[in-house]
């Protein structure tokens, strides 16, 4: 029996609908603040703008778009939200000093690092922005996502008598989930639970759940789950709301040798990942170079066509219209092979609405980092699958809602979450975790795991040094380093906390040995909810010449970034430091989960600890560590140079 009372799934898709509306409202008005009012520094730095550009190269890819190729500044670090997918807009400066937008909107196709690919929509475009000098770029608001988020919740809630339909009522309201009578399969090389997942996945009819707790092996126990299935069913479709989580998983089952197309294109950026893309593979086909010759015939034709006259003009006419007519059919020719030969489809859930999928159904949707997507993404996919299995972890990072009022309203309640509380009976939770030392492990396990979660063997009592703490807290309190709010993008920063926190990573890292470190690879990763700190703590390693060597063994990044990545050491700069006890941010306290976890052997937080313990959650971490491992007290008088009191 379901867990809780089910409201009508009518009713909850209704409210999702408005949700997301106050949503859309939200992020455009939000948008058009930072892009028309912001000066173009301001934009810069909120990671909304390039600027300078230089437009380079420019030739048609195989699906005959017109790219250009964009870079800025080699030593421009600045984070950014550019991504594939996103729609641009090109600026320029008139010899008034006047900014000046081109009338054209384009799309990413891709960014790596200070280069950026897009689309422009015609060859007058192009024109425009070659040579221009003064150029810049910018994100441009494009409603298209929320209009395809809109149209498949009202698809959902109009299915009537259908599989669409069955599927609502299974998912979301009062109708028991049906199981298909299966032998169970054994797979020695999966542990117990893993395996109980896979058999569950295999014998649902409508929808099952993977729940994976960090370092459980969620990812590894989804390819097997895929692996099975396809030994069952001819093609299925694995989404996942990020392109770097579809990447992930994607090129996991091309290590088990399956045969996977992707729509859109990858973050990770190697000959592996975009063999697999549709693109790349469409113009590796055969008929690909007679394709390209008549498409680049049509353009020469369309553009001399209008020079002639009379007989020749009619003759050409007619020359074009064939020629089109025969791109058409290799188009289409090509497309049917490349979807005939793959077994795995792989896109992010709004990129399921692609109109190289239009019309193609699946037996099976496999949704991975379920509990980061909005609900009305998911039932993009959803409406395009016969069945449906999700994966992820509720106790993990959120969706991004940037409406409050939204998220509170329950936009950020996800359809994960849904169904792993009304329908309880669906979910597998993988209990064996295999990144961290025992004593890093146990307090989240207990928090947010109701202490379900066991140490693997091979990792339970591991570490870099002998005799050393797994997890230990600088406490600032008593140094009465200040919190400064910089603004309500970026937050807060607390510069003294940065500072500790570098001296601290060199005098571990001078502890290990240079030398171990980087003939062992042993990699670092410095944490902050706030991008303010983060960016000040990448300035400060920069500056240091003590860590040239070992940049590539260092990574620096908001919780948000580090999801779904691990490192042996991670340290944590909880920032807040007030009189008040206000800790804004920290009390989602999905994203501290998120953050304690990324470490394999060692755990530094550094944080005020009078602040930070007025929250129940890092009261109770607070006393965890003062029993399991080390809290040490920061002197006031000389932080850097006095010797801290350990408890």
């Amino acid at each position: 029996m379901a867990s809780e009372q089910i409201p009508s799934p009518l009713v909850d898709l209704l409210r999702q609908y408005k949700l997301l509306q106050e949503e859309f409202e939200f992020e455009k008005e939000t948008f058009y603040q930072q892009t028309q009012r912001a000066g173009i520094p301001k934009r810069i730095q909120q990671g909304v703008c390039w600027y300078p550009v230089s437009a380079n190269k420019s030739y048609y890819n195989s699906l005959n778009q017109l790219i250009i190729e964009i870079k800025r500044d080699e030593n421009d670090d600045t984070d950014h939200n550019f991504e594939y997918g996103r729609p641009v807009c090109f600026f320029r400066f008139d010899q008034t000093g006047d900014l000046r937008y081109f009338s054209f909107a384009a799309t990413i196709s891709y960014v790596h690092e200070n280069t950026m690919l897009v689309v422009l929509p015609n060859s007058n475009s192009l024109l425009d922005i070659q040579g221009c000098p003064d150029l810049g770029v910018q994100l441009y608001f494009d409603g298209t996502s929320y209009k395809t988020m809109f149209s498949a919740l009202t698809e959902v809630m109009e299915a009537k008598n259908n599989r669409l339909a069955r599927l609502r009522e299974a998912i979301l309201g009062n109708e028991m989930v049906e199981q298909r009578k299966l032998q169970p399969i054994h797979l020695m090389w999966l542990n117990h639970s893993q395996e109980q997942a896979v058999n569950r996945v295999l014998a649902a009819k409508e929808v099952a759940v993977v729940h994976g707790p960090p370092g459980t092996g969620k990812t590894t126990t989804l390819v097997e789950a895929v692996y099975e299935t396809l030994r069952r069913e001819n093609q299925v479709m694995v989404c996942a709301q990020s392109n770097t989580a579809v990447d992930w998983i994607a090129e996991k089952l091309l290590d088990r040798g399956v045969n996977v197309l992707r729509i859109g294109n990858p973050t990770r950026v190697n000959d592996k990942m975009l063999s697999f893309t549709y693109e790349r593979k469409f113009e590796s086909h055969p008929a690909y170079p007679t394709l390209r010759a008549a498409r680049a015939s049509i353009r020469e034709l369309s553009g001399r066509l209008k020079r002639l006259k009379g007989a020749k003009r009619e003759s050409a006419r007619r020359m074009l219209h064939d020629l089109r007519d025969q791109a058409i059919k290799l188009e289409i020719k090509i497309d049917a092979q490349l979807f005939g030969e793959a077994r795995v489809i792989a896109c992010t859930l709004v990129g399921s609405a692609n109109k190289q999928l239009n019309g193609k159904m699946f037996s099976t949707l496999f949704i991975d980092e379920a509990a980061q997507a909005l609900e009305a993404a998911c039932w993009i996919a959803i409406s395009k699958a016969y069945r449906v299995i999700l994966a992820g972890d509720h106790c993990q990072l959120p969706p991004t809602i940037k409406c409050y009022e939204a998220a509170k309203g329950g936009l950020d309640r996800t359809l994960l979450q849904k169904i792993i509380q009304r329908k309880p009976e669906t979910v597998s939770m993988l209990e064996t975790q295999y990144r961290m030392h025992e004593d890093i492990m146990y307090f989240p396990s207990k928090w947010f795991y109701k202490g379900r979660l066991q140490a693997s063997p091979e990792v339970r009592h591991r570490n870099i040094l002998e005799y050393d703490t797994p997890i230990e807290w600088f406490d600032t309190a008593l140094c009465e380093f200040s919190e400064d709010c910089v603004n309500e993008t970026y937050g807060r920063i607390n510069k003294p906390e940065a500072e500790l926190l570098v001296k601290q990573l060199q005098e571990y890292i001078e502890k290990i040995g240079i030398e171990r470190v980087l003939d062992e690879r042993i990699d670092f990763g410095l944490i902050s909810p706030y991008r303010v700190q983060v960016q000040y703590i990448r300035q400060i390693i920069k500056r240091n010449r003590f860590f040239i060597p070992l940049r590539k063994l260092i990574t620096i990044h908001t919780v948000d970034g580090f999801q779904g990545q691990e490192r042996d050491v991670i340290l944590i700069s909880l920032v807040r430091a007030n009189s008040e006890g206000n800790i804004g941010f920290l009390n989602d306290l999905r994203r501290m989960n998120v953050a304690i976890t990324r470490a394999r052997m060692k755990l530094i937080i550094l944080g005020d600890a009078t602040t930070l313990t007025s929250h129940p959650f890092y009261k109770a971490l607070y006393e965890y560590i003062r029993e399991k491992g080390k809290i040490i007290e920061i002197h006031p008088e000389t932080p850097d140079t006095a010797p801290s009191k350990q408890k």
